[in-house]
């Protein structure tokens, strides 16, 4: 496939701390390291920058740890129509599951879908010709990860699966990748916890993002 990201984009990586990885809230520059953390977000926008260095892309990092679809739909002004972006990266949806299973402050499967699906057409409003990537959210076996867990986020990543589809998304299937990574490692070496990526983790992660957006 061609690229899915024109010339001179913003592209905007939304999510929760699986995208943020630590990012400086002070720089806000496209270009610095600081900026983007030092995960899955920054591992692809690095490649970007550095192959289509002509294509005057900006890449803007908004991940805050903890958000949840609610807590990214509350911001949803000041963190992502006020930046214009051209493309916009999801990845959005563990802690939906793991506040209910811990504290229960989760959010339910059909709110979840509600405010996602909201929130993207709202995104899509504002700007009609936006491109979407929508993430698959995951979890390996290990960690504080429970089997209660399970069921719960196959129907998390179907309802993603199912807006990408009626969004005319890319969607990038990080489920299955780290399905087919815990056949090499143990689930410990991608992600300790059983949620947050090792360097290994977000490694893969990026370049599974960059493949499904023709970037690879």
């Amino acid at each position: 496939m061609g690229s899915f990201i024109p010339s001179c984009s913003t592209i905007l990586f939304q999510g929760d701390s699986i995208t943020d990885t630590g990012r400086s809230r002070d720089d806000t520059s496209s270009l610095s390291t600081h900026a983007l953390g030092s995960g899955y977000a920054s591992m692809a926008a690095a490649q970007l920058l550095c192959n289509r260095a002509h294509d005057r892309l900006h890449v803007y990092n908004r991940g805050i740890s903890g958000n949840r679809i609610v807590d990214l739909y509350a911001r949803i002004r000041c963190d992502t129509i006020n930046l214009k972006p051209d493309l916009l990266s999801v990845l959005i949806g563990v802690n939906d599951t793991w506040h209910g299973f811990v504290g229960n402050n989760g959010v339910d499967i059909p709110k979840y879908e509600r405010i996602y699906r909201d929130y993207l057409h709202e995104t899509l409003e504002a700007n009609p010709k936006i491109r979407f990537v929508l993430c698959e959210p995951f979890v390996l076996r290990c960690g504080v990860v429970t089997e209660d867990w399970i069921a719960e986020m196959n129907q998390r990543r179907a309802v993603v699966k199912k807006l990408a589809e009626e969004f005319g998304a890319i969607f990038v299937p990080f489920q299955q990748l780290f399905d087919e990574a815990v056949k090499t490692a143990p689930p410990e070496y991608w992600a300790q916890d059983g949620v947050h990526p090792s360097a290994a983790g977000h490694r893969l992660m990026a370049q599974a993002w960059l493949s499904a957006t023709g970037e690879e």
